[in-house]
């Protein structure tokens, strides 16, 4: 029996301050790059998936999530970096008839970032006073797909992307992949993870979005309002290539970053790309 016909949209939690001193020359702070929640819906019900970072992004998301009307019943997770699940918390006490799942790799991801020590030295010191106190890691999700009104939402083992065990959760009864950190969507890639290794294993995972082919691709970080063009895993997987190529050929991280930014000079959140330059060059 087919499914009903689903729908989505996407909200994005725009750029916000990080206190994070290390600075390029051009830039007199460092911002956080924008973060998208996706949501799919049925007649009646939905799917959020991920659930942003901070007790005031995760309101207004749940705000957004109510104005719907429909019936949240899951919150999946795509990966375990916290700006995109911290607010979790929030959003189950809200919906309290939600359940939160993810793949048994990115629970366990999601648990080492809960760790106080890494909230404390890593997320309270960058958002001092912004991070929720009550932090709620998903469940293990059994198998590799959930159900929305007879249709199939599947996920995707990514693998390395912008971290570990990344996965992406793909609708193809609409021709939907919501690509968390797999995909950036005009915004400059956070690769400080990522080493030569790392970024062969990003590109063998966009390759595997890509035979999906799907209609639709919906970035874990996007400018806000650029639409949401199946084009953008090319794009991210160019970003990729050049950061290589440019990397080969420069030497310290401050000609790594002026070299990418010569051939990306319009994307949102160059601190990101600081923080990768650093990374690659120590």
């Amino acid at each position: 029996m087919s499914g009903t016909s689903l729908s989505w949209s996407v909200h994005t939690a725009p750029s916000i301050p990080t206190e994070v001193s290390d600075l390029p020359p051009d830039l007199p702070r460092r911002m956080w790059s924008p973060i998208t929640a996706t949501l799919i819906a049925g007649e009646l019900d939905a799917v959020l998936v991920d659930a942003l970072m901070t007790t005031e992004q995760a309101g207004h998301l749940a705000d957004w999530v109510a104005a719907s009307g429909k019936n949240l019943t899951t919150v999946f997770v795509t990966h375990g970096h916290g700006d995109h699940w911290f607010g979790l918390g929030a959003l189950l006490d809200r919906f309290p008839n939600a359940h939160a799942v993810a793949a048994p790799a990115v629970v366990a991801q999601m648990k080492e970032q809960m760790a106080s020590d890494t909230v404390g030295s890593l997320w309270n010191a960058r958002f001092p006073g912004q991070i929720p106190h009550r932090l709620v890691a998903a469940e293990p999700l059994v198998g590799d797909r959930l159900q929305l009104e007879g249709n199939d939402l599947v996920v995707v083992r990514l693998g390395h992307t912008d971290t570990d065990d990344t996965t992406c959760l793909h609708v193809p009864s609409i021709g939907l992949v919501v690509a968390g950190d797999a995909v950036y969507n005009d915004v400059h890639l956070y690769l400080a993870e990522s080493s030569a290794e790392g970024r062969r294993a990003w590109l063998d995972a966009l390759d595997t979005i890509a035979a999906l082919d799907p209609q639709a691709v919906i970035a874990g970080h996007k400018r806000p309002g650029s639409p949401d063009n199946p084009t953008n895993i090319a794009e991210t997987a160019k970003y990729i290539h050049d950061f290589k190529t440019v990397a080969e050929r420069t030497a310290t991280a401050l000609e790594l970053y002026q070299g990418m930014l010569k051939l990306h000079p319009d994307r949102v959140n160059r601190g990101a790309l600081w923080g990768s330059a650093r990374s690659a060059k120590g």
